[in-house]
């Protein structure tokens, strides 16, 4: 690993709970190997690009990152509702992370729906930026209708697991649940390759974008002690 620089940053309202306050410590790192970047996953680390990022609150521990044991795993009566109906139907191509005027504008329209829906801050389009720089390799996964791009994920293949960095999707298909197709497409991917686990990234409860997560069971927390635990409601 090359690291440039590690900082706190102050304090600040919390994104997740807005009635709470929340601290950032970072690394900004030029190399990192995956298998250094799995070290950092397992006491809570997560990453955009080259920023890799954790939660040091002064008063919550209100984010866990979370985690499905593959072999373990069952979908849900709703799950295998959306697994039918978008398997076969929405194709997926996975390749390195790329740029397109395509891209950028079903990222804003995904941002512009999440803002009026829940809230979500304004976006230039400049953060996507983020997702094609990377210490490592990181597999850019799309999903198409036809010829029509409807969502984009971002998911890192470590040796441990796949980990599900971003995902965004066209708002006009959201009946198909395209967050939950790209979730389970994550998951049988994992099986596929042998993996034992798919990392999800931070479950918040109270935080409804976030919240979704704890739909894929069983699956295990990070608790306070650094022990990986099995979620309960």
């Amino acid at each position: 690993m090359q690291s440039l620089i590690r900082f706190l940053a102050p304090p600040g309202p919390c994104e997740f709970l807005p009635d709470r306050v929340r601290r950032l410590e970072y690394e900004i790192v030029r190399e990192l190997a995956p298998d250094e970047y799995l070290e950092r996953m397992r006491t809570g680390w997560r990453r955009f690009g080259h920023a890799m990022f954790r939660h040091v609150c002064p008063s919550c521990r209100a984010c866990q990152s979370l985690r499905v044991p593959v072999d373990a795993f069952r979908s849900d009566r709703s799950q295998a509702r959306v697994w039918k109906a978008n398997y076969g139907q929405v194709q997926l191509v996975v390749g390195p992370p790329s740029a397109s005027p395509e891209k950028q504008a079903l990222f804003l329209r995904f941002h512009e729906f999440q803002r009026q829906l829940k809230g979500w801050p304004a976006q230039t389009g400049e953060e996507t930026g983020a997702f094609l720089e990377n210490p490592f390799a990181t597999e850019e996964w799309c999903y198409f209708l036809g010829t029509r791009l409807v969502g984009v994920g971002y998911v890192d293949n470590l040796s441990e697991g796949l980990s599900a960095i971003y995902f965004y999707y066209d708002p006009d298909e959201r009946r198909r649940s395209l967050g939950t197709f790209n979730v389970l497409s994550v998951i049988e991917a994992a099986r596929r390759l042998g993996r034992p686990y798919a990392y999800l990234g931070y479950y918040v409860r109270g935080c409804r974008s976030l919240e979704y997560k704890a739909r894929f069971r069983p699956s295990e927390v990070l608790d306070a002690d650094g022990r990986w635990t099995s979620f309960s409601d």
